[in-house]
């Protein structure tokens, strides 16, 4: 007999990855870098004194749109712009989400430049239960008895934690609400991370111009005054703003949604470490405390979350195996003036016909 001449894809070479592997290792990798540039963040807006937090955030909206534009440049996507403008209730969303974005961007780098590192981590850390708390309210969305147990955990670490401040964790909930209402509207909204931003920068652009012309109008500007290292710092702000996006918009298509979920509190735990041995931050014992139960509510809602994936999981495979299997394609009849030696082998008529799908 011949040997018959292969059709099927060649095996995997010894310690070659494979592709889905490498993609996974990717998305991981962007999903790290883009967590850990945020939480690194509180490092740079020091940086951009004297100037005040308001010239900050409107060379941010500026010089984000700057950025973004020439992504979506090279990467030429523009018809999502096409389709928002002739819509204008999601188009009045992408305005609300511009307007709370720019309080947290705003109250943030003020926080970060006037020594309240830590309590904007604490922002960041209750954002989850924010946003769970928000789903029963707004979206009468049910929770499972550990939820409940998670946020009821949260709301004792922010009492814990207004005593030990001598009052509400005022820029903590200002942060966590804002962030976590921004959430909500880019759900409904429904653009990427690159075109959503692009979107809600071009809203703010005309303000933030306006403001900084104004700024200079009276002197006050610091971009040119502070010479010209100054004003490079201050248009890397788009660059900030945006790689770290970026980065993400390629780990969320390649990693799945639970290893975000945990990657997530990378962000606020480097900046609590930065607020606290970098910065100096005081942390007296009911902080301490406060943060204790906030890791100990997270700690409860990560493992629902990884429990409940889990048995969805199971649930979904053992449906699957319930399914009836389809029937093996049957090969074509050889001729009667074809040997034996010529005839394909079966298991070449299926690749040839159902071939394997790819990743």
């Amino acid at each position: 007999m011949k040997p018959s001449s292969s059709t099927t894809s060649a095996p995997t070479a010894p310690g070659e990855p494979a592709e889905g592997a490498l993609s996974s290792r990717a998305g991981l990798f962007n999903g790290i870098a883009a967590y850990s540039m945020w939480g690194l963040v509180p490092l740079f807006w020091p940086l951009l004194m004297p100037a005040g937090a308001m010239e900050i955030l409107a060379h941010r909206m500026t010089w984000s749109l700057v950025v973004v534009g020439v992504v979506l440049l090279v990467l030429r996507r523009w018809s999502w712009a096409g389709e928002l403008i002739r819509q204008p209730r999601r188009l009045a969303l992408v305005t609300v989400a511009a307007a709370v974005i720019t309080v947290n961007w705003g109250l943030y780098i003020w926080s970060v430049n006037n020594n309240h590192v830590v309590e904007a981590s604490l922002g960041y850390f209750i954002n989850p239960l924010v946003t769970i708390a928000m789903g029963v309210l707004l979206l009468k969305e049910r929770l499972r008895p550990v939820q409940w147990a998670a946020v009821g955990t949260g709301l004792a670490a922010v009492l814990v934690l207004a005593f030990g401040y001598g009052q509400p964790p005022w820029i903590s909930l200002a942060l966590a609400f804002s962030f976590a209402t921004y959430g909500l509207v880019k759900k409904k909204v429904n653009l990427g991370g690159v075109e959503s931003l692009a979107a809600e920068t071009a809203i703010q652009f005309l303000p933030a111009l306006g403001f900084l012309l104004w700024l200079g109008a009276r002197g006050e500007s610091t971009f040119t005054a502070e010479g010209g290292g100054h004003a490079v710092l201050l248009a890397l702000t788009g660059v900030v703003t945006a790689v770290p996006l970026v980065c993400f918009g390629a780990a969320a298509i390649r990693v799945p949604l639970s290893t975000l979920g945990l990657l997530q509190y990378l962000a606020p735990v480097f900046q609590f470490a930065l607020g606290v041995l970098y910065f100096k931050e005081a942390m007296p014992p009911e902080r301490w405390a406060g943060f204790g139960l906030v890791w100990l509510a997270l700690t409860l809602l990560t493992w629902d979350a990884l429990r409940t994936a889990r048995a969805n999981r199971a649930r979904a495979a053992e449906l699957a195996a319930q399914l009836p299997k389809a029937p093996a394609p049957t090969p074509p009849a050889a001729s009667a003036s074809a040997s034996v030696e010529e005839a394909p082998g079966p298991e070449i008529v299926a690749v040839a016909e159902d071939p394997a799908p790819r990743p």
